[in-house]
C-alpha cells in the first residue's frame, strides 16, 4: 500500500462519493477507483461498501481510517516542517486553537503574522472543548494547538501565559459599580450556560465552583457557543462566565465584567507533535508577543484549570 492510497481513500471517506473525490485529486474517476481497489487486496478486505447514492466504510474501513488519516496529516505536516527549516517563507501553517483564543486573541496575532510573513498561508482550525483540541491534534490535523495544556502529551508543550475565566453582568446590574464579587453574592441569580464551558475532573466548571461556594446554579438558558451567552448575560437573562479575551476582544464593551474573587485564572500552551521550528516557532513567538496574555499566577493563588 502506498501514501497516495491512502490520501484516496481518506478523500474519498471526506467527500462520501468518488465522484467529488475524483474532482478533489485531480484524476479520473476510473483511476481513483484502481487505486481503491488496490488498497483494499493490500489490506486483505473492502474497506467501502459502494451504496447507489455516495460510499459508507465497512467495519475494516472504520478501523483502518484514523491509522489512514494519521499517516496522511503527518506526510504533510513533514512536507510543512520541511519547507519552514528552509525558511519561514513560501508555505503554510495550520493552527488550532480552543473557541475563545480563536476567537479573542488570535484575530490579532493572524493580522501581524500577514503583515510579517505574507508568503506563508495561515489555516485556523477551531474546536469548542480541550478535548477535541487535543484529539485532533493527534490526528495530525494541525501544526501547532493553542489551549490548556494538554492531559499526557508526548510531543512538545510551550507556555505562552494565562486567560482570566470572567463574570459578566448588564450594566444595570448592581453590582455594576465593582471590579470584583465573591462567587457566593452570586448565589440567588439565574446563569447562561454554555456548551463551551470547559470540564473538570468530569464536572462542569460552574457546577464545580459553585458547589465549592456552597449553592448550585439555576440555569436560565443554555447556549451553544460563548459569545452568544455573553450577548444574553449583557441583556439581563442571567450571568455567565467566559475567558476575558472574547467579551473584551470580540464581543464588545456592552456589558460590565467582574472578576471572580479569588480570580480564575487558567494557563494556556502551544502543543505540537514535533518542536517548533521554522515558521512554526516564529508563530510560537510573536503568539507569545502579542497575545495580550497575563503573567503567571502563583500556585494557590486564585488559579483554576478549566
Amino acid at each position: 500500500m502506498s501514501l497516495r492510497q491512502m490520501e484516496y481513500f481518506v478523500t474519498v471517506v471526506e467527500e462520501a462519493s468518488f465522484t467529488r473525490a475524483a474532482e478533489v485529486l485531480h484524476v479520473t474517476q476510473p483511476a481513483l477507483s484502481h487505486q481503491i481497489k488496490a488498497l483494499e487486496k493490500a489490506v486483505g478486505g473492502a474497506l467501502l461498501e459502494r451504496m447507489p447514492r455516495g460510499v459508507r466504510l465497512t467495519p475494516m474501513g472504520r478501523a483502518y481510517l484514523p491509522h489512514a488519516e494519521l499517516a496522511v496529516r503527518s506526510a504533510a505536516q513533514a512536507r510543512r516542517a520541511a519547507r519552514a527549516a528552509a525558511g519561514a517563507e513560501g508555505g503554510e501553517l495550520h493552527i488550532a486553537a480552543v473557541h475563545s483564543v480563536a476567537v479573542g486573541v488570535l484575530p490579532d496575532v493572524f493580522a501581524r503574522w500577514s503583515a510579517a510573513h505574507p508568503g506563508v498561508r495561515l489555516h485556523l482550525h477551531e474546536y469548542a472543548t480541550s478535548e477535541s483540541l487535543q484529539e485532533q491534534v493527534e490526528r495530525g490535523t494541525a501544526d501547532l494547538a493553542v489551549g490548556p495544556p494538554p492531559k499526557e502529551w508526548p510531543g512538545s508543550v510551550l507556555p505562552v501565559g494565562e486567560e482570566e475565566i470572567v463574570l459578566v453582568v448588564p450594566f444595570d446590574d448592581r453590582f455594576a459599580g465593582r471590579t470584583a464579587v465573591a462567587l457566593p453574592e452570586l448565589s440567588d441569580r439565574p446563569w447562561i450556560r454554555c456548551a463551551m464551558e470547559p470540564v473538570v475532573h468530569g464536572e462542569r466548571f460552574l457546577d464545580r465552583v459553585c458547589r465549592r461556594a456552597g449553592f448550585r446554579p439555576r440555569t436560565a438558558v443554555f447556549t451553544e457557543h460563548t459569545s452568544t451567552a455573553v450577548r444574553m448575560a449583557a441583556a439581563g437573562v442571567g450571568v455567565t462566565t467566559a475567558p476575558s479575551h472574547v467579551v473584551r476582544g470580540a464581543v464588545g464593551e456592552d456589558c460590565v465584567v467582574l472578576s471572580a474573587d479569588p480570580p480564575w485564572k487558567r494557563a494556556l500552551t502551544v502543543f505540537s507533535r514535533v518542536p517548533p521550528t521554522g515558521a512554526a516557532e516564529a508563530f510560537v513567538e510573536l503568539l507569545r508577543r502579542y497575545g495580550g496574555w497575563s503573567a503567571p499566577t502563583a500556585p494557590g493563588n486564585g488559579t483554576c484549570a478549566p
